[in-house]
């Protein structure tokens, strides 16, 4: 395929179905809080149909890449047969991290949704906002919100948890 002949072109946000892909992510998001990750899930959309999945495994693996978008992005480039992903939607629990926001700018993801926003390292809005920036040579929609509360409740619960084995130990 010959990428720079392949145009970019904007997602229309409006008509996705938001809600069922965000849906998706929050049950692979507490399968990564039930074998003791961060619960963060993430899947790639493409024309309607999920192409990727991931969530966080980053203690499962011992690797520090092992984020939800991550995984998901290289799913997606599994399915789609390339990293190229012009045609697609980042869809994560919670909003991007530097490395992921980093990785979908990378793969050339044209729009980013997510669930809770990230204010100690969210990099779609909160801290920075590495895909809208214009500083690089792709930008990415973003739209974040979407079932916040659910997202938000998910990762207040995990942690909560953690504090109170820490604190029984």
């Amino acid at each position: 395929m010959a990428h720079a002949d392949t145009p970019i072109r904007p997602i229309e946000l409006d008509g996705m179905d938001h809600i069922s892909y965000m849906r998706e992510a929050l049950a692979l998001a507490a399968q990564a809080g039930e074998a003791g990750d961060v619960p963060v899930g993430a899947v790639v959309v493409r024309d309607g149909t999920v192409v990727g999945r991931g969530f966080n495994r980053r203690e499962a693996q011992g690797d520090p890449t092992a984020h939800a978008e991550i995984l998901a992005l290289r799913d997606a480039a599994r399915t789609l047969g390339g990293w190229y992903l012009h045609s697609c939607v980042l869809y994560s629990t919670v909003e991007p991290c530097p490395m992921c926001a980093g990785a979908a700018i990378q793969a050339r993801i044209p729009a980013i949704c997510y669930g809770a926003r990230d204010a100690r390292a969210g990099c779609c809005g909160s801290v920075l906002d590495l895909p809208g920036s214009g500083r690089f040579l792709h930008t990415a929609q973003i739209r974040g919100g979407i079932l916040e509360e659910e997202c938000a409740a998910l990762m207040r619960a995990f942690f909560r948890q953690r504090r109170s084995k820490k604190e029984n130990e």
